[in-house]
């Protein structure tokens, strides 16, 4: 395996991950590596970090033991420091106002590269009088549908699309409509026979009801104390059960007792927040290149003062942001490698004893150096310090698995877009893997990845209720399932997954799921070893196939659908 060296472009695991790095982060002044790690520590840090520390955290960054989030990456050198990833908001009033106040504050962030996500529980009901006109309100899910409009038209930094979350509570009158609201599989395109998702088969990119947004379901203490009274996890539980192991949404979103306000989530789900306005501020700790706990120990103190500085250089759009930073100071310390690290002691995906001591270092630590350098800084105290990102892009540059996940696969297929519209693929053999079969010759077909624990979903249930228990955020996880109808993922299964689901729901915050295929198209497609290593590094373009969309639809052009 390839080793990474100090004080110039480091020799990233694959040529994949080199390529993120270069079209996504990499430019003038921050041509390198450790260029950027070395701009990116001064531009954050600056005089509230003392040289010697800013030089180990620097390296640490090189070292790609610690990788602050993607917008923290791309604004390193920037004349805008946008470092935030996310921001929380929340429809407030049931006004006319606050439906104009919300799209403004969604464009506004939005703009500066950063994701959102929506609660929209405040918003009657559809077919509601309105008492000041004498008309009808429209509802949650079409003001859902216009922001997730403004997020498809919205090009970040000229960069990439927009991610938005939108929630709704679990006892909402419009709770139905919105647990099928992305039912693509029931959908139509006009008159033409095909439903949304068999288009989304040839053209992913093919407009769709929300297909900007992830979507969600809020369950409160009131469903809580009901299940553990009588065991009965309720109608909707049920349905948004069945609905997610076929379509993969609605995700759960879990808020009990003293987090029962936080129902706002960023984008990924992993940054909660009872405050409009609310920002994430994210880094992420790579486990599986971190070589001892007074390593970690080191890694965590350093991750932490920079996060910190980071709610004091941030740009942020509007100033109520400003002033629930200032009050919240919201830290999003994170993990990734976590598999990886598993691996390496030829442990299987579980949280092993060793693990649970890394876990303990990891919060203790957080928790105890936010205390005292806020104190230090004069500043208020940070409310929470912990929340675990997917790290996609940041875990494929790191050349590892991404948050707590395990492996998708030993070989796959991705997708990517390059260019902001263009969606490119490339061949890919995971870096955690491929150190397993280089240097103790193991078998490729013997390597346990998330594909291999699709029927396990009790395994993984109970993986990330474990490492839960270190988090005071959330856990952006998705868990893989065969696709719906197939033997282990069908109308059977249902009744015992949502018990089981129901079981862990007091120790998570938010849970969601992915059936194989249930998108028509997806990231990450599952191919031999051996053809991804004769094809490793090689990119292409893929089209349409089958037929052209507006054949499909009758319309020219761009379709107009």
């Amino acid at each position: 395996m390839t080793q990474f060296r100090s004080n110039e472009n480091p020799m990233f695991r694959s040529k994949f991950s080199e390529d993120i790095f270069k079209h996504k982060y990499a430019h003038t002044g921050c041509e390198t590596w450790s260029s950027l790690a070395a701009v990116l520590v001064e531009d954050v840090c600056q005089e509230h970090m003392s040289k010697e520390d800013k030089d180990d955290l620097a390296n640490y960054i090189t070292d790609l033991k610690f990788i602050p989030g993607g917008r923290y990456l791309y604004y390193a050198g920037r004349p805008n420091k946008f470092f935030n990833n996310c921001y929380l908001l929340k429809a407030e009033e049931d006004t006319r106002e606050d439906w104009a106040d919300v799209s403004w504050k969604s464009e506004s962030c939005l703009m500066t590269g950063g994701g959102i996500g929506i609660d929209y529980s405040v918003y009657r009901e559809e077919g509601r009088i309105l008492a000041g006109t004498g008309g009808l309100s429209s509802g949650p899910i079409p003001k859902m549908q216009m922001i997730n409009e403004i997020g498809r038209r919205v090009m970040q930094g000229g960069s990439r699309r927009s991610a938005i979350y939108a929630s709704l509570n679990w006892q909402h009158k419009d709770i139905d409509k919105f647990l099928e609201c992305k039912n693509w599989h029931e959908m139509p395109v006009g008159n033409t026979g095909f439903t949304i998702a068999q288009v989304k088969e040839q053209d992913f990119n093919f407009v769709a009801p929300l297909d900007m947004t992830n979507i969600s379901v809020n369950y409160d203490t009131d469903w809580l104390l009901n299940y553990w009274r009588t065991g009965e996890v309720g109608e909707i539980f049920q349905k948004n059960v069945k609905q997610a192991l076929s379509t993969a949404e609605p995700g759960f979103s879990f808020n009990f007792f003293d987090k029962e306000k936080e129902t706002l989530r960023n984008a990924c789900t992993e940054v909660c927040s009872e405050d409009d306005s609310d920002v994430c501020n994210l880094g992420s700790l790579n486990l599986g290149r971190i070589e001892s706990i007074k390593e970690l120990s080191d890694i965590v103190e350093l991750a932490t003062k920079f996060l910190l500085c980071g709610t004091l250089r941030a740009k942020l759009p509007y100033q109520k942001v400003y002033d629930v930073r200032e009050k919240n100071r919201r830290l999003g310390l994170g993990l990734m490698g976590i598999h990886e690290w598993l691996i390496k002691r030829n442990f299987k995906y579980e949280v092993t004893d060793e693990l649970h001591q890394w876990l303990s270092v990891y919060k203790g630590i957080s928790d105890s150096v936010s205390h005292k350098f806020s104190e230090e800084l004069s500043i208020s105290r940070p409310v929470a310090n912990r929340a675990i990102a997917p790290t996609g892009s940041i875990g494929i540059l790191a050349g590892t698995s991404t948050g707590v996940e395990p492996i998708f696969a030993v070989a796959y297929k991705r997708r990517y877009l390059k260019g902001g519209t263009r969606w490119h693929y490339q061949y890919v053999v995971d870096s955690a893997a491929q150190e397993l079969i280089n240097i103790y010759g193991a078998n490729p077909d013997k390597i346990e990845s998330a594909l291999d624990l699709a029927d396990d979903y009790k395994r993984r249930i109970k993986f990330q209720a474990d490492v839960q228990d270190y988090v005071d955020m959330s856990i952006s996880s998705t868990i893989n399932l065969p696709s719906w109808g197939s033997k282990t993922n069908n109308e059977d299964t249902v009744e015992e997954f949502t018990n089981t689901l129901a079981s862990y729901a007091h120790r998570l915050r938010g849970f969601t799921v992915y059936p194989d295929s249930c998108r028509g198209g997806q990231p990450l497609t599952n191919v031999p070893y051996s053809e991804a290593v004769d094809k490793l590094g090689e990119e292409f373009e893929e089209g349409v196939e089958a037929h052209d969309i507006c054949d499909i639809t009758g319309h020219g052009g761009s379709c107009g659908v």
